[in-house]
């Protein structure tokens, strides 16, 4: 199966032949590995509305 790298987007192979899948190079697997820890990929999060929360934070 080909597909599409996380990372460039250029095709690659997505079997035990490629050891890098689904990324098609050691050096796209270490950009997203690095953009992971500087945490690129966080969700937005709104604080909570709810009443009860401020009693939780005490």
């Amino acid at each position: 199966m080909r597909v599409r790298c996380p990372r460039c987007q250029t095709w690659t192979d997505f079997s035990p032949v490629n050891r890098w899948r689904p990324f098609c190079s050691d050096r796209c697997r270490t950009a997203d590995l690095g953009a992971w820890g500087r945490e690129d990929f966080r969700l937005p999060a709104r604080p909570p509305q709810d009443e009860d929360a401020d009693d939780l934070l005490g």
